[in-house]
Formats: C-alpha cells, sequence, structure tokens
C-alpha cells in the first residue's frame, strides 16, 4: 500500500540505530526547553514543482458526510453525562453554543431529525426529556468497551511520536490536537502518561507540562511505509522468483486519475523521489532546512504520523503545532499539496485537512480497525430518515451526494477558479434549519392529509396542554 513512497536506495540512516539521545541524562536533565528548541526557523525554500492543487471529490466527500455525524456525537457526549443517560430538552439548550445551533432552531425538531439515535420521553406534564435510543445506547457502550481495550495501542502511538520528535519531548497540549485522531480519552493527560514510566514521564517545563521518551525501542524505530516495503518486496519475490537484493525500481510517479503535469514537473517529482529515503525515527539534526533532503524527512514524518491515526487524515492546522518539535516548514500546506501522490489537501470546512491517499479507495478507508466500525454504524443510524410515508424527506444515507448532485458524480476531479472554498466554513447551522424546515413542512402536509369523515383535522401529536412548551424549545 505504501510501496511508491519507498525508495531504491539505502537510507541515509538506519532504522535500527541506538537512540540519538542515549547520552543524555534524564535524572540531572534541566526541565525546561533549551534557548535552541525555541530558535527561530531558516526559511524554508520549497521545492519548485508547480503542481495545481484540484478538488477532488471523494475526499471532500468524507469531510462533507460527516457533519451530522459530529453534531449527533456532541449531543451524545453531553447526554451521557447525566444521571441514567437521561436529559432535559431545557437542559440541552444551554449548550447550543457549544453545538454551533442557533436560538430559532428547536431542540426537539432536531433530535426528531435523529429518530434511531434519540428518543423523547414525556416524565411530567411540563417536561420533555431525551435519551439514547436501545440500539445507540449499545453502541456506545461497545465503543467504551474498544477503547478500554486499545490502551496498549495507544501507548505505542504516543512512544512512536515522541520518538519521531528532535528532542524527544513534546508538550502535552500540543499532543491533545492529535487527542481525537489517535483516538485518545479525553483524560489521557491523567491516565496513560502517568502509567508506564518504563516508556515516558510527565516534566515540568516552563511552557507547561511535557510528555518525555524515557526508553528508546528500536523495534518500534521502523515506519509504516518501510514495513509495507517489506511485504511488497516479499510479495514481489513469491509471485515472480525475483532476486532478493534487486533494488525497487519506480519508472515514475503515479499521480492521482486526472492530474497531469507538464514534463518539467514531472521530472522534478521523479528527481525527488530518487532521493533516498529518511526515515522519521532517524536523527536530522544535520539536514540543513530548505534542502530537498530537509523536504524528503518532513514528507515522511506526516506519512507516519498520518499513519498512526485512526482515519489515516487530520487536520493541517495539527501539525502547525508541531513545527518545532519536527522542524516542519512554515510553508507546510504547500509542501503537502506539492505531492499530490502522497496527500490529498481538503479545503472542505473552515479548516483544511489532510488525507494519506494510498490508505483510501475513492471515499472508503481500506483497513479500519474496531473503532472506526462501530463508527460506521453509528454512522448509520444517524442516517435513519423520520419519515418513510409520502411527502416525507428521502433518506440521505449518501448525504453528500444529495448536496453535490448527480451532474457532479462522475465528475471525480475539478480545476478551482476561485477561492471560495478555501473559506468555506462547515455551515452545520445551515443544513440543520434547512433539514428542519423540510421537516415541519411534510409535518403540515401529513397533519393535513388526515381528516375526521365530518372533515375536521385530527388532532395533534402533541397535547395541547405540552404546544406551549414545545414552542418554547
Amino acid at each position: 500500500m505504501f510501496a511508491h513512497f519507498i525508495l531504491p536506495h539505502r537510507p541515509y540512516f538506519s532504522v535500527k540505530s541506538e537512540f540519538w539521545g542515549k547520552n543524555l541524562d534524564f535524572r540531572n536533565r534541566n526541565d525546561s526547553f533549551s534557548d535552541n528548541s525555541r530558535k527561530s526557523h531558516v526559511y524554508f525554500q520549497p521545492i519548485r514543482a508547480g503542481v495545481k492543487w484540484r478538488k477532488e471529490l471523494p475526499f471532500d466527500n468524507v469531510i462533507q458526510r460527516d457533519k451530522k455525524l459530529k453534531l449527533v456525537t456532541r449531543i451524545r457526549k453531553i447526554l451521557v453525562q447525566h444521571h441514567d443517560n437521561v436529559m432535559s430538552l431545557r437542559g440541552l439548550g444551554k449548550f447550543r453554543r457549544d453545538l454551533g445551533v442557533q436560538e430559532k432552531t428547536r431542540l426537539i425538531e432536531l433530535l426528531k431529525m435523529f429518530p434511531a439515535v434519540f428518543e423523547i420521553v414525556e416524565e411530567e406534564a411540563f417536561s420533555l426529556k431525551f435519551k439514547l435510543t436501545e440500539e445507540a445506547e449499545r453502541l456506545y457502550f461497545e465503543e467504551m468497551k474498544i477503547r478500554n481495550e486499545m490502551e496498549g495501542l495507544l501507548v505505542t502511538k504516543l512512544r512512536k511520536l515522541l520518538m519521531m520528535s528532535a528532542d524527544k519531548r513534546i508538550l502535552l497540549e500540543k499532543i491533545a490536537h492529535l487527542r481525537t485522531d489517535f483516538g485518545l480519552p479525553s483524560e489521557f493527560r491523567d491516565t496513560i502518561c502517568h502509567r508506564y514510566p518504563q516508556y515516558f514521564r510527565v516534566v515540568a517545563t516552563e511552557h507547561g507540562p511535557a510528555l518525555e521518551l524515557t526508553h528508546w525501542d528500536p523495534e518500534l524505530a521502523v515506519s509504516a511505509a518501510e514495513l509495507a516495503d517489506e511485504e511488497n518486496r516479499a510479495r514481489e519475490l513469491e509471485e515472480k522468483n525475483l532476486i532478493i537484493d534487486r533494488p525497487l525500481k519506480f519508472n515514475r510517479v503515479k499521480l492521482p486519475k486526472g492530474l497531469k503535469l507538464s514534463k518539467n514537473d514531472m521530472r522534478k517529482m521523479n528527481e525527488f523521489r530518487d532521493i533516498p529515503y529518511i526515515s522519521p525515527y532517524s536523527d536530522f539534526s544535520g539536514i540543513k532546512a530548505g534542502t530537498p533532503q530537509k523536504e524528503k524527512h518532513a514528507c515522511g514524518v506526516v506519512h507516519e504520523i498520518l499513519s498512526l491515526t485512526l482515519e489515516k487524515r487530520t487536520l493541517v492546522d495539527h501539525f502547525t503545532h508541531f513545527r518545532e518539535e519536527f522542524r516542519f516548514s512554515q510553508q507546510l500546506r504547500g509542501m503537502l499539496i506539492r505531492h499530490p501522490n502522497m496527500f490529498y489537501v481538503s479545503l472542505k470546512g473552515d479548516k483544511n485537512s489532510v488525507f494519506l491517499r494510498e490508505a483510501y479507495r475513492d471515499s472508503q478507508l481500506i483497513d479500519k480497525d474496531r473503532l472506526l466500525i462501530v463508527k460506521e454504524k453509528f454512522r448509520g443510524l444517524v442516517a435513519v430518515p423520520q419519515f418513510k410515508g409520502r411527502g416525507a424527506p428521502k433518506s440521505d444515507t449518501n448525504w453528500q451526494e444529495t448536496n453535490h448532485g448527480d451532474d457532479m458524480r462522475g465528475e471525480e476531479w475539478s480545476d478551482v477558479d476561485d477561492d471560495d472554498d478555501e473559506f468555506d466554513n462547515d455551515g452545520e447551522d445551515d443544513w440543520i434549519d434547512e433539514q428542519i424546515n423540510n421537516l415541519e413542512m411534510a409535518d403540515q402536509r401529513l397533519l393535513s392529509s388526515h381528516a375526521l369523515p365530518n372533515g375536521r383535522p385530527q388532532e395533534r401529536w402533541y397535547p395541547l396542554f405540552l404546544m406551549k412548551q414545545v414552542k418554547e424549545i
């Protein structure tokens, strides 16, 4: 899967090398960062490959389809903090700002948009509450069980992250930016970080608490790209009975379908690919900033960090928080765009996201762990529509397809003619209001279609003594 990232030359540094900080005395080490760790960065002269950014709908759809899931997950997070996982609608109203829901949006209609996730219950005459449905609650407990069982994997991720850093130490507030993407619990600072002193420890610094490596494991200092290369070599030998020592040969850089570059740009990309692979776990202090080798190392670090995330993607902004630890360039996003064979930068939403290209097939992640499988099941519950009768909104399981329309379904690439996408907001509240308006119109059509024999309309779904409260909600 990662074969195109590995080059036919021997690496500059051995991934099995000893801990580069072995001469440091952790017991007598100053707990504050040295002045060198805060030094200003040398301006990074980018590799001048004029790669034009192009929109790829399959990746952008991944961002789009998660909008509703994020909202429902936020509501669920608030709900499960209450006794018996039951909460009043009035209490939920206090979290409008956290949810990004405007005052004009009726919360009861918002919850009714997800009938397979939330259930409205009446406990008193003037008290409407809600809870998780039986299936949604079952998936929540299953997710919690999996999270408890994956602590060993989380420890490995933290160790590898520290091993890649320049000083083998990272501020906890910076690690927190990758918390969700790595699958770390919200309380990881007080739990995981203190349970494994044989691997790392929390130290006080002038910039706040930081997690520091205490043991270097050469077995972990092997990147996902190198592991994939070994698998590909073994597969080649088995299928074609090739010579073991034959170096891998790549005649050209494989580009995404639809992306065309000039001969000069292709030549530059191939030259960059021919630079020997530099392990993200190697000592990079001697690599001069602004050189192709420095960019080669930076691409390797980004590649490895993305491989450690659950969904093989994260926000570009998250990487910018680690400029000091990995000596990233100030032009980080431009660097990612310059290598479309490895990464895709999505401008969808109010923040740019970066994908590990080879981890996806169209808009689907190729390898999924148990936590992602549960997430997909929960996404299925979120997609269940409220109405199934005549006049009701259609199911939007593939909500992004409805938004893009059939005319864009076959167009995987489109040139960017303006900068609107770069400043595109999530627009969660916009689609919330639109969906609620559709539901209310369906309510009116459904009520008007059910009349008594004398022509009088049937009683509304809510008792009259509750109508005032419902309108307030």
